[in-house]
This record gives structure tokens, C-alpha cells and sequence, in this order.
């Protein structure tokens, strides 16, 4: 005997779709058009009524077995009567900050998660197009960085958002973009992982999707999306975490999806009307 779920085949866009529906498959035997006689109507409906049955349980233990924390500590607790683990993704339902400073989420626990929190959304501050303005890459950096490292990293960054390189973007001085066009620079965290910890110190690794460009019909910088991983070396410093060291590598890349590609005024009205998040870990 088996039930098989055919909830949604997979759709021709490569996502899942279809009825929803659960087909029943009856013992062998039942109503065979190939062998054997056919067995009466009564012992089919015993078979249905058996079916309906195991069906019911496996639906019950379905229910049972993914029953969140909450419940009373039993022998079917994870041993020490706390909740089930969490998979690696899920984030903890836990606030990832206590305040904001300069538009940036501060005031992390101090803990891994605080750390990973801390780490999405300082990698989300510095790879924002405030980034590309002298006032406002000085006024991110000073909210995030140890401050035994700020010197460090302000001139750091100042050389890697030089002049030439805003003139190569497209930006004027100030990191502006030309009339009619909107220049877009944002980093997506997709997940963080801590590769090192202590109390006082962590490192974290954040996988981030971005999109980068120009909008406008006369740019020849579209916007584009790419992938990467940001590691953020972290130090407990005035009650919250500060960065003491930043790098990137490019990846892990999934394949593009066949998504028509949207045009430049849709593109630039997206990036104007949806806000960010405050990430947590």
C-alpha cells in the first residue's frame, strides 16, 4: 500500500504549482484490469476504510512531529525540555537591536546572534550608495568601526571610493548621478554564518545578493545584480560590536533565473519606493 502527495508539480517557471491534489493508490489487487478476479465490494471498502485510516495516522504523526516549544518538558523533548532546534536559516524571532545611530541599527546582545545581526546590517550600510559621498561614508564608518581601527578604516575606504572611481561610475564629486538618472547601490544579505567567537570578539561571514548601476535611458552602467560574501571581523567595544577589519570574495553564485529583465524607469521607481530592513540573525 502506498499514498503518494502530488501537491503541486513543478510549474513550467521552475517554481511549484498545480491542484493541490492527493491521489490514493488502493492494495494491488483492487479493481486490477490485468490479473485476478475482482474482489467484492465489501472487502474494498474494507481496503478504503484501511486506506482512510493510515492516511488519518500519517496525517496525525505529520501534526505530532512538527509541533514547535511551548509544550510541557516530556521524554519527547530535545533532552534538556527546551524548544526544537532551529534550521540554519530561520531566523530567532529575538529584536536584533536596541536603538539606531545615523540610520544604522545599533545595540547588539552579545552573542552570536547579536554578532550576526550586527554583521548584516553593517554589511548593509556599507554597501549602500551613501557610500560613494565623503560626509556620509565618514558618518557610516565612524557609527560601525572599533575605535581603535577607525582611523584605519575611514582612510581605507576613502581610497577605495576615489575620485576616478566615481568619475568611471558615472557620479560627479559628491557621489550624485547625472540628471534624470538614480544611482543604485544596494547590498542584500541572504544569510550569516560565524566562523570564530569569543565573549569580546567574532567573525562572520555574510553570503549577500546587490544590485549596482545606473537607471536612465542614456546610462552605460545598468543596473546589474551580483553575489558575494562579506567577512566582518568584530570587536565588543562600548557595549555593542564594532567592525575591526572588512573583505569580500565573490560567491557562492546560483544561476540566473529566466526573468525578463525590467526596464530602466521600473528599475529606478522600485529602488525609490521599497525600503530596506533592520536584519536579524
Amino acid at each position: 500500500m502506498s499514498v503518494g502527495d502530488e501537491h503541486g508539480a513543478r510549474g513550467e517557471d521552475g517554481g511549484y504549482g498545480g491542484t493541490g491534489q492527493t491521489r490514493t493508490r488502493l492494495p494491488d489487487g483492487a479493481g486490477d484490469a490485468y490479473g485476478g478476479a475482482r474482489r467484492g465490494g465489501r472487502s474494498s471498502s474494507r481496503s478504503l476504510v484501511t486506506v482512510v485510516g493510515v492516511v488519518v495516522l500519517l496525517i496525525a504523526a505529520i501534526a505530532f512531529a512538527n509541533r514547535g516549544g511551548g509544550g510541557s518538558g516530556s521524554a519527547d523533548d530535545d533532552g534538556g525540555g527546551g524548544k526544537a532546534g532551529s534550521a540554519p536559516t530561520a531566523p530567532s524571532g529575538e529584536q536584533p537591536v536596541k536603538s539606531k545611530a545615523g540610520g544604522i541599527p545599533t545595540g547588539y546582545a552579545q552573542d552570536d546572534q547579536g554578532a550576526q545581526s550586527a554583521a548584516a546590517n553593517y554589511t548593509v550600510a556599507l554597501g549602500s550608495d551613501g557610500m560613494f559621498n565623503t560626509a556620509k561614508r565618514h558618518e557610516i564608518v565612524q557609527t560601525i568601526a572599533d575605535p581603535g581601527a577607525l582611523d584605519k578604516l575611514e582612510s581605507g575606504f576613502d581610497a577605495d571610493y576615489s575620485a576616478a572611481l566615481l568619475k568611471k561610475i558615472g557620479l560627479d564629486e559628491d557621489g550624485g548621478a547625472p540628471a534624470g538618472s538614480t544611482f543604485v547601490n544596494r547590498t542584500l544579505p541572504v544569510g550569516t554564518k560565524v566562523t570564530s567567537s569569543s565573549p569580546d570578539a567574532a567573525t562572520v561571514e555574510v553570503w549577500c545578493n546587490s544590485l549596482f548601476g545606473l537607471t536612465g535611458d542614456t546610462s552605460t552602467k545598468p543596473v546589474t545584480n551580483g553575489w558575494f560574501t562579506v567577512t566582518l571581523k568584530l570587536n565588543w567595544a562600548s557595549d555593542d560590536w564594532k567592525v575591526l577589519e572588512t573583505s569580500q570574495k565573490t560567491g557562492p553564485t546560483p544561476v540566473n533565473g529566466d526573468n525578463p529583465v525590467s526596464g530602466s524607469d521600473e528599475i529606478g521607481k522600485a529602488v525609490e519606493e521599497f525600503g530596506g530592513f533592520t536584519y536579524a540573525r
